[in-house]
């Protein structure tokens, strides 16, 4: 099967995640600076569910750079991945409007863990599908970059009961992990050109 209607609703789904979150911000009563104050924790929330978002996207967009097709497990595998990105909103808004309190925190790093499950499901599928040798394969490998993020979220979920803070930390770590350009896959786009 193409893979061209998997990439344009799985672009269409992360633009309205993005636009359901920026829904979210409420805005203030009143026109001074102070006005903005009590928004701050919403705004940070949003900030860094962004980022994820944008990683996921932009990921997502490298992965089918060398995908040639998928199959009706890849389109199931990749539905997952938008159920889990698509709680992002509900957490974001619980986590910001509770200013960072423990439950919240904790939901939002399983919901982070989930999403980060769920895309490793994906790239297994597509392993599956294209072959041991193939580009997907050969990007991904053993994937530690991923396994790393699975295993710091286990450690700001537990973290986020001593301290929501240690929570927040770990996301913000992973998030950075990531926002750094991951280049497995234009690596193997440039091998194969060659």
């Amino acid at each position: 099967m193409n893979k061209n209607r998997l990439e344009a609703f799985s672009d269409g789904v992360l633009a309205i995640i993005l636009t359901i979150m920026v829904l979210e911000l409420k805005v203030p009563h009143g026109t001074s600076l102070e006005a903005l104050i009590p928004i701050i924790p919403t705004f940070m929330s949003y900030v860094l569910s962004f980022i994820y978002v944008g990683i996921y996207w932009n990921n997502h967009h490298h992965m089918m750079q060398i995908v040639k097709n998928v199959n009706g497990k890849v389109l199931w595998a990749n539905l997952h991945l938008l159920f889990w990105l698509s709680l992002f909103p509900f957490a974001t808004a619980w986590m910001g409007e509770n200013h960072y309190e423990t439950w919240p925190v904790a939901v939002y790093g399983v919901i982070l863990l989930m999403a980060s499950v769920a895309y490793f499901i994906l790239i297994r599928k597509l392993t599956q599908l294209h072959g041991p040798d193939s580009a997907v394969a050969r990007a991904y490998g053993a994937d530690v970059k991923g396994k790393a993020s699975a295993a710091i979220y286990l450690c700001a979920i537990g973290g986020s009961f001593i301290n929501p803070w240690i929570g927040i930390a770990c996301y913000v770590i992973v998030a950075i992990m990531w926002f750094i350009p991951d280049t497995r896959v234009e690596h193997i786009v440039k091998k194969d050109q060659v």
